[in-house]
């Protein structure tokens, strides 16, 4: 437990946190295999699996960011990112 004291409300806090803390990590893990999904894709020069594995991984990202798991800019940066890759595998 995180809290020194105790009491009833600390307690509390602390099932929401263990609760949160799963959510969150849940969350980024799906994130992560979409990341890894969409540059395998890419590298493997898959034009049509590659651009649905892109839009999915923008679409969590997005929702990531609305509930608060990343920040935005994190979400902009792997969005560039990803972007460019795209870009590249279309030349």
């Amino acid at each position: 437990m995180a809290n020194i004291k105790g009491g009833r409300a600390a307690r509390k806090r602390d099932r929401q946190n263990e609760k949160a803390r799963k959510r969150n990590s849940s969350v980024k893990a799906k994130l992560h295999d979409a990341h890894k999904k969409l540059f395998k894709a890419a590298d493997a020069g898959k034009q049509d699996d590659a651009e649905k594995k892109f839009k999915e991984f923008v679409s969590g990202l997005d929702k990531a960011v609305k509930k608060g798991i990343i920040k935005r800019n994190t979400a902009d940066r792997k969005k560039s990112r990803a972007q460019l890759k795209m870009n590249k595998m279309a030349k």
